[in-house]
């Protein structure tokens, strides 16, 4: 991209997503941690190596949680700042799911988004472990878990938005949802 996505104000609201992210992840959980060097006023903690990828951005929230004492071991809401369409409502289908493991949505292409997913500590916990083993993607993590996968025919009449799993990885992508 060029610079930091979350820092990208993306549509006509003016509201660089990191802080939409927030806003949208303090609707539906409490607390609430950034993994990063903290845009939004939330307290964060920054992953190790700093720009590390995702498996260690979930390592780095799995300690952080611990360290919290997180009031709730079978549900955290793990989510990337690149998802300028993510709803409430998709996020909220997310926190209540009634499956006790880790859910994760299906795009509409049909490829996991486990960036904007449901995880217990525990499945966390392992992401550090194959983080100490020298693993640096978060597919790894998913072939060690028994996800349940959520269709896009579950998640889309939650979301109200097609494109709410849609991310922004390239200027390319930016300028589509602009």
């Amino acid at each position: 991209m060029g610079r930091d996505k979350a820092t990208l104000v993306v549509g006509r609201g003016g509201t660089p997503l990191a802080e939409r992210t927030a806003a949208l992840l303090l609707a539906v959980a409490a607390p609430v941690v950034e993994i990063g060097p903290g845009y939004t006023g939330l307290p964060h903690v920054q992953e190790s190596p700093p720009g590390g990828g995702p498996l260690y951005a979930l390592a780095a929230g799995w300690t952080s949680l611990k360290e919290r004492q997180w009031p709730d071991p079978a549900r955290v809401l793990v989510l990337a700042t690149d998802l300028p369409r993510l709803t409430l409502g998709l996020l909220t289908l997310l926190a209540e799911h009634p499956a006790p493991g880790p859910i994760v949505p299906l795009d509409k292409e049909g490829r996991s988004q486990p960036l904007c997913a449901r995880y217990p500590m525990a499945a966390l916990g392992a992401a550090a472990k194959l983080v100490e083993s020298g693993e640096r993607s978060v597919r790894a993590l998913l072939a060690s878990l028994d996800p349940t996968w959520v269709a896009p025919s579950v998640w889309q009449p939650a979301a109200g938005d097609p494109d709410a799993l849609t991310d922004v990885d390239t200027p390319a992508d930016l300028t589509a949802l602009t």
